[in-house]
């Protein structure tokens, strides 16, 4: 599964996981446990979506993970895009039926679990397969490329493990249900979205850049497509990249700003996201004229790529503020 943000790559490492073959035994023997019992009881929508805290954890995320896929979403109510992705995160839960139970958690309340995860900023998903964690994508994203991820879990869950999900009780939802989680209405610019969120899969960096930028030249606001231009506009500067020429560059040549700017980019695409920016806020108080603001303004794309509610976005500001006036 293909991260959106470049940041979220590899596997966590929680000391709460179990090793994968222990994992997949775990999950065997429940299921076994189940069948002996008459088969897996069915259980109401209301328990496809469920608050998590630290106390809970291990018995709402990790022991359900050996019947199905648990998604969590790390969320805040200061989150603007957490607003956005956490609706649809429940409507899709419920749509999907039981493949998979979606957790949602608390950063404020649950900093403990916020560090285990190791997450940098919100909103952030990550799921937890049979014992197992993975990152899925942080920040907001195309319905279209959430569903193919979740499609891609659910398949994992069910090949490595066997899990095949939990039953729904239908019954038990009441005759409202429906109403309660209705489907969402396309969106004016929802065709060019998904154009560019297929043409980033395919690498096609600048069709992606065109498409969001089609969206832009109508609605100069929208969050998705400045955060997805910035993406596609920085993954097409580091694609022609030497990334041991860039660093080698940057190391033998503290003031050359062009190669402090190239490095920067690396840096964020490597997930090195305050290495990005405090390279650049430095390079900026070392420079003046015009290369001073091209190290600006990119330090300003740069902080698009990663989004406005990032606390690491606010610090570098404030830094960059400093060495400006």
């Amino acid at each position: 599964m293909q991260p959106r943000n470049m940041s979220m790559s590899g596997v966590v490492d929680l000391a709460a996981v179990k090793a994968a073959g222990e994992a997949k035994v775990k999950a065997e023997q429940a299921r076994a446990e189940s069948a002996r019992q008459g088969g897996p009881a069915a259980v109401p929508p209301s328990s496809l979506v469920i608050d998590v805290d630290e106390a809970g954890f291990e018995s709402d995320v990790l022991q359900r993970s050996a019947e199905v896929p648990v998604v969590i979403d790390f969320w805040a109510e200061w989150c603007e895009p957490c607003k956005q992705l956490g609706p649809l995160l429940e409507r899709l839960a419920h749509e999907y039926n039981g493949r998979f139970v979606l957790a949602k958690v608390d950063v404020d309340a649950n900093q403990m679990l916020m560090q285990q995860f190791g997450i940098q900023g919100i909103p952030a998903v990550f799921a937890v397969v049979a014992g197992q964690a993975l990152p899925l994508f942080q920040g907001a994203a195309p319905e279209s490329q959430i569903r193919q991820t979740l499609d891609q879990l659910i398949q994992v869950g069910e090949e490595r493990f066997g899990l095949t999900g939990i039953v729904v009780d239908q019954d038990a939802a009441g005759p409202d249900v429906a109403a309660q989680a209705p489907e969402a209405p396309a969106g004016p610019y929802d065709a060019h979205l998904e154009a560019a969120a297929q043409a980033l899969d395919a690498n096609d960096f600048a069709g992606a850049a065109q498409a969001y930028r089609n969206v832009l030249s109508d609605d100069p606001a929208n969050s998705e497509a400045k955060l997805g231009l910035a993406q596609a506009e920085l993954l097409s500067r580091v694609q022609k990249m030497d990334p041991q020429q860039v660093r080698k560059d940057a190391a033998e040549n503290p003031g050359d700003v062009d190669a402090q700017i190239a490095a920067a980019d690396l840096d964020l695409v490597g997930g090195h996201v305050e290495d990005a920016f405090g390279r650049l806020v430095e390079t900026v108080r070392r420079n003046f004229g015009d290369d001073r603001d091209r190290v600006r303004v990119r330090l300003l794309e740069l902080f698009e790529v990663i989004g406005p509610d990032d606390p690491r976005v606010g610090a570098a500001r404030t830094a960059l503020a400093r060495v400006l006036f």
